[in-house]
Order: structure tokens, then C-alpha cells, then sequence
């Protein structure tokens, strides 16, 4: 999912680092008689009780039979007191060994709950959304999904504090340092993972964490704080369309050439799929471009008086937009110019999350862009609707509480902290800990918001013992490539090669 609900936060570093962070403890810290004395802050209704019924699928032509499960986990602070509830969806196949793997996702934002990775990627049923075509007003009744890997895994969503039906116990003040920030973020989330894998038995379990987009930035660090804080070893990241370094993103002033090279190939990228001409051999001479006389010329800027000729020429051929507009930005195309010139001709936009998903221009006339993401506007009414029909009607969990698909709220007050290369360092750290650990990295060609490029340029800087268990796996499509039938099955049958392991 997107790694910012805010369309004029999609090129900032939306990231948080509190120095010192909060502690929090939870159910298994303190007796159960505890929890009918805790008081809240707020005074809110209670949430259900763990809820579980039984569900069948039709998978690989055969009946498949699995247990949903919509449960919450309470985050405790130092004294023992909830602050929080951690509402999660499990799906788990009733009988199986307790060495069965279980993988725990996780969605971005920050402020995106898990049901994108759930109804769109990996879960047993899905709506679609994401794709070229796709409307609020598009149908919300879940389907099969054919690429599910709970033939693979167990699978548990969890959704942050803010976000689905979870939530703090705190006046907003106290919520946002406890929460809404990266370092009490890791510590919560990581104890999430813990308590759930104590309160079902499943310690013995191999364990895999997905990350998506911020989610992305999430996985790595959560791995590290699972090894050596919480003594629960990772078997495997997946993350998918990670946010994984976000000092490499500049603003249209960029000294660094790193912000204009990360972009370039996802440009190239939409324009090679528009001509039906996409191929991984044509990306790989983009890459070589990219890497070569484009980084040079951008660095020498007018100490060449060729160079910017050069970038001109270039640019316009890989992406489609005439050289006189790129002319006019000395060949350092922008991602917001780009999408509105791509499409302009139809008076369309292209979505930051895939450039060829497109909306109608509200405003055609506008110097600039003053409407939101064609796909941003498009999933939150389907995937919202599907999801608190399937938890309320279907599993039986009732509450009258509002579910949060896309928190604003929660993206807004993230504490956006100076902090900003954990993941890769934590990354690193965590491969380093255990060899073991696979990590395969996924996106989409067409993502401008995530672009691949990062994830490519940061596996070439790892140590050499390290590239080694790190694979990266580019699709065609966007930030939610998963939403094409083909790209979906490729990302499954690269994980199977992970887990096989």
C-alpha cells in the first residue's frame, strides 16, 4: 500500500525517530486479573472477543479449508497499563503441524491498515483494486484468490494502532509519542509479533515478515528488534515496494544525482509499456544509461556545455515527454511533471503508484495538478467496504467503531524525525545476524512513489557474503503490482523458492 495517504507527502521522507524510546510491555507482562482493572484515557466501548470461524476456497481446482480469525492484542506500557489494542486477521490451517511457517504483514503509510497486502495481495479472498479501470463504485464482494500463499504459510494481518480497527487508549497527545513515530513504532509492532506467536503456540514456527511500502521500511527493522531483543528469529523477508532509504530523495533542487537517477528507469519504464515494448533486456540498457552518462552528465552540469544537450535529448526519448518541456527543466524531469505531461494530450493523470493507471483531469486547464491520485481515490471505498463486511458480517465481529483503511490522521502526525537510514543499516545488520534469513525485495516497474531503482542501487552496495541471500524481483505494473493476474503468480512462485529454503 501506498507509503503516504497524503498526495503532497508522496516525495517526502515520512519517517519518525524519537531518541529515546517509549517502553511498552504487554499481556504476557502482567496477570490477566489485570485487564478488567486497566482504565483508559478515553472512554470507549469495548472491542469483541477474539472471533474465529471456518472457511473453505477453491484453490488449484481442489477445495481448500482454513480457520479466519479477527483478534486484538493489548499494548501495555511500563506499569502494565493498555494503552493500545492491535486488532489483527489470522488465517491459519486448522490441523497442521506446529512447524508450519506463519508470516506476519504489515502495510505502509504511515497510517495504511494490512488490508491491501490481505484482500489484494496474499490473502485467501480478494477485491480488486489497483488497476487500470478501477472505480470506487467497482463491486466489494470478495472473490478467490488464486495466488493466496496460505498453501504456503499461515498468514496474520496486523494493523497498526490507528489504522483498521485499532486503536490507542490515550489522549492524542500521549498516543502520538507512544505510536506515531518510528522508534515506539518498531518496539510495539515487534511485541505484537511476539504475543501473537505466544498466545497460539506457535514459538516453533518458522517466521516471515512482509512489509509493503513503509510497511517496506518496517520489515528489516522489525527483523533486528525480533532477533536480538525479543529472541524470535526471522526466517525471511519479503518486502514489496519498499520505502528503504529516504535520504536519496531530493526535491527538484537536488545537488545529488541519486533523487534523478532512482526516478529515470520507472519513467522509462511506463513509457517502454504504453509502446508495448517492456522487457527486461530494455531496462537493463535504461539501467546501464542511468548508472553511466546520465549520473555523469547530470553531475557535470554546465562545466559541459554538451551535457545538458545530452540529458535533453535522452530523457525525452526514454520518457516519452517532448524535449521542449524537458529542455526547459535542463533535463531533470520532475515525477509530477512527468505524470501530467504523459497523459496530457488525453487530459488524463497518471497515478504516482503505477504512471499508465490514469484518471480524468478535473482540471485541464490548471497550471498545475490540483486533483488526487487516480488510484489513491479509487481503493479506499472498495477495500474498506470489503473488509468490514467480511469482519462484521461474515466472522461475526461486531463493533460500531469506525475501520481506517487510510488513516490521515495517523500520516499527519508522524513525528518525522532526522534519523533516516535505519532500514538499509538494520537491513544489513539483520543478514549479517543470521545467514540463514532470505530477503527477496519486489516492485513494480511502473512505481514512481518507491521507485526500484533504490532497492536495486542499495543491493550493489551490500557486502559481497551478503548479495547472496537477497534477491530482487522487478514486475510489470506499480506500486500494487500484485493487482495483475501475472505479476501476482511471479511473486508467488519467487517466494516458494524462499520458503523451500
Amino acid at each position: 500500500m501506498p507509503r503516504s495517504p497524503v498526495s503532497s507527502l508522496l516525495r517526502t521522507a515520512a519517517l519518525a525517530t524519537l531518541l529515546i524510546a517509549l517502553p511498552v510491555v504487554h499481556a504476557a507482562d502482567t496477570p490477566p486479573a489485570a485487564d478488567a482493572k486497566a482504565k483508559s484515557d478515553l472512554e470507549l466501548p469495548p472491542l469483541p472477543d477474539d472471533k474465529t470461524i471456518h472457511q473453505t476456497i477453491r484453490l488449484n481446482g481442489k477445495p481448500f479449508n482454513y480457520d479466519a480469525t479477527v483478534g486484538t492484542i493489548k499494548v501495555r506500557d511500563a506499569k502494565g497499563k493498555v494503552i493500545g489494542e492491535v486488532v489483527y486477521t489470522a488465517y491459519t490451517v486448522p490441523g497442521s503441524s506446529p512447524n508450519r511457517p506463519v508470516t506476519f504483514a504489515f502495510n505502509g503509510g504511515p497510517g495504511a491498515s494490512s488490508v491491501y497486502l490481505n484482500l489484494g495481495a496474499i490473502g485467501p479472498r480478494r477485491v480488486q483494486f489497483g488497476a487500470a479501470g478501477d472505480t470506487p463504485s467497482d463491486s466489494s464482494e470478495l472473490q478467490d484468490n488464486p495466488h493466496t500463499w496460505l498453501d504456503m504459510t499461515d498468514l496474520v494481518f496486523i494493523d497498526p494502532i490507528g489504522t483498521g480497527f485499532s486503536r490507542a487508549l490515550e489522549e492524542p497527545a500521549k498516543a502520538k509519542a507512544d505510536f506515531y513515530a518510528t522508534e515506539p513504532d518498531i518496539k510495539y509492532l515487534s511485541r505484537t509479533v511476539y504475543d501473537w506467536l505466544v498466545k497460539n503456540g506457535r514459538l516453533r514456527s518458522p517466521k516471515f515478515l512482509m512489509g509493503e511500502s513503509y510497511g517496506g521500511y518496517r520489515a528489516p527493522r522489525l527483523a533486528r528488534e525480533l532477533q536480538t531483543q525479543l529472541g524470535v528469529g526471522i526466517k525471511g523477508l519479503f518486502m514489496v515496494s519498499p520505502y528503504l532509504d529516504p535520504a536519496a530523495i531530493g526535491d527538484d533542487t537536488a545537488l545529488s544525482p541519486l533523487p534523478w537517477m532512482i526516478n529515470l528507469p520507472s519513467m522509462a519504464a511506463s513509457h517502454l509499456e504504453a509502446q508495448q515494448r517492456l522487457t527486461p533486456e530494455a531496462m537493463r540498457s535504461v539501467e546501464a544509461y542511468t548508472r553511466g552518462q546520465f549520473a555523469t552528465d547530470l553531475l557535470a552540469g554546465r562545466s559541459d556545455p554538451g551535457a545538458i544537450t545530452r540529458l535533453v535529448g535522452k530523457v525525452s526519448e526514454l520518457t516519452g515527454i517532448d524535449a521542449v518541456t524537458v529542455g526547459r527543466l535542463d533535463g531533470r524531469l520532475d515525477i509530477q511533471t512527468f505524470l501530467r505531461e504523459l497523459h496530457r494530450n488525453d487530459r488524463k493523470i497518471g497515478s504516482v503508484y503505477d504512471a499508465n493507471v490514469t484518471a480524468y483531469d478535473p482540471f485541464p486547464a490548471s497550471a498545475e495538478r490540483k486533483s488526487g491520485d487516480p488510484i489513491l481515490n479509487a481503493l479506499i471505498a472498495p477495500t474498506t467496504s470489503a473488509m468490514v463486511d467480511f469482519i462484521t458480517r461474515e466472522v461475526g465481529w461486531k463493533t460500531d467503531a469506525q475501520y481506517k483503511a487510510l488513516s490521515y490522521e495517523v500520516n499527519a502526525a508522524w513525528d518525522r524525525g532526522a534519523s533516516q537510514d535505519k532500514p538499509v543499516s538494520d537491513l544489513r545488520q539483520a543478514m549479517a545476524n543470521d545467514p540463514k534469513m532470505g530477503v527477496l525485495i519486489a516492485h513494480g516497474y511502473n512505481d514512481l512513489s518507491c521507485p526500484y531503482f533504490t532497492s536495486s542501487l542499495i543491493l550493489d552496495q551490500m557486502p559481497a557474503a551478503m548479495a547472496t541471500p537477497a534477491k530482487l524481483a522487478v514486475y510489470p505494473g506499480g506500486h500494487m503490482f500484485y493487482s495483475r493476474d501475472g505479476s501476482a503468480l511471479s511473486f508467488k512462485r519467487d517466494a516458494q523458492a524462499l520458503f523451500a529454503k
